[in-house]
């Protein structure tokens, strides 16, 4: 695509390259991001959300460089009004655009009609692509990917008042929270939690710490009829998997079975009636719990509790920025996206983001 039919930034300058130079340091997690990863790579899918391919009408933000723009409001966990904010006030994102010192960026409402065309065009394909291309980058950079992935779900809270929504429901106006479902997600004095929202079901390799799959629900989705899913879109990505692990929830012989038909060893935790019950047919299970292969991935399991962890407490998953399960989806990509971009600027340059100065605006 030529350059041309994209807006010029960063051109006119009175101050020129030598205040990035000493504002944006080698070490920058930004400077160290924009290095690691092949922009260039996203540009063609997505232009493809464009009329024409941008080559009619006025020229555009190059798509890129709106797509850096969300990853940071994801980065640092920003509204699109305090992303656009941050981006004019600060000299490292500026470069990390490409604009010049004295240069604004794209507003918010920019970020705003570059999700809704990935909502009514590209879909949660053009996402799984995006986040494929991430990983594809990471082998090309050396980043080793082990034989054991670990699955579980985590859950993100509706934005949505359920009381005036359920009124607006029985009013016949139809739920504001559309597709959200209640769910239940782990105990707490006993008692099973309840939530209203969505999950973001995912796969992880447990040596690499790189989420490799996404499937998308309403929070009443059962865990583990998304193995399956995510076992399939692994495959794809082409590299060597032997175990998957994952929690009770995923304890079901339909899963056991499929991945012994894939040549797998299951990790899946066992429920206690498999090797409780007064039967013959329990010492399939025995025999499962004593394979080395078990004990491994049962190990590795901590480490996909964790990246939701990270998720939440530093990215904004814990609450749904948009309405909606496309929308959520958008959300759940891109902060699936941003935790595997700090992961491999981590594993290729020894940068970390943690302990840098986080947006302030």
């Amino acid at each position: 695509m030529a350059k041309e039919r994209f807006k010029e930034l960063g051109g006119g300058s009175f101050f020129g390259d030598f205040l990035y130079e000493d504002a944006v340091p080698e070490d920058h997690f930004l400077r160290q991001l924009d290095e690691v990863v092949e922009w260039k790579v996203f540009e063609a899918k997505l232009i493809r959300l464009y009329r024409g391919g941008a080559k009619r009408g006025r020229p555009p933000y190059d798509p890129v460089v709106i797509l850096k723009m969300l990853l940071l409001s994801y980065l640092y966990e920003l509204s699109e009004r305090q992303t656009e904010a941050y981006v004019n006030d600060s000299l490292s994102a500026k470069w990390f655009l490409g604009l010049a010192a004295n240069e604004k960026g794209p507003d918010h409402s920019t970020l705003t009609k570059f999700k809704r065309r990935i909502e009514q065009q590209g879909k949660e394909a053009l996402l799984e692509e995006l986040l494929r291309d991430v990983l594809v980058m990471a082998i090309s950079q050396g980043v080793e990917f082990g034989t054991i992935q670990v699955m579980d779900s985590t859950h993100t809270l509706a934005d949505v008042n359920v009381t005036k929504d359920k009124r607006r429901n029985d009013e016949g106006k139809g739920r504001r929270g559309g597709d959200a479902r209640w769910g239940t997600k782990g105990k707490r004095g006993g008692k099973r939690r309840t939530f209203y929202g969505y999950k973001m079901h995912t796969a992880m390799n447990a040596e690499s710490e790189m989420i490799t799959s996404l499937v998308v629900t309403g929070g009443n989705a059962h865990d583990g009829k998304q193995l399956p899913k995510l076992v399939e879109k692994d495959q794809e990505l082409g590299v060597t998997i032997e175990t998957y692990a994952a929690d009770r929830g995923y304890d079901d012989s339909e899963n056991h079975y499929l991945l012994e038909t894939k040549d797998m060893h299951s990790a899946i935790i066992l429920n206690r009636y498999r090797t409780e019950k007064k039967d013959t047919n329990k010492q399939v299970w025995i025999d499962l719990k004593g394979t080395p292969q078990y004990r491994a991935g049962k190990k590795e399991r901590y480490k996909i509790e964790r990246k939701f962890g990270e998720a939440k407490a530093y990215h904004g998953l814990r609450h749904c920025r948009y309405v909606g399960r496309l929308r959520y989806a958008i959300q759940a990509y891109l902060t699936a996206i941003v935790l595997d971009l700090k992961r491999m600027v981590k594993l290729v340059t020894g940068v970390s983001l943690r302990g840098q100065a986080k947006a302030l605006v």
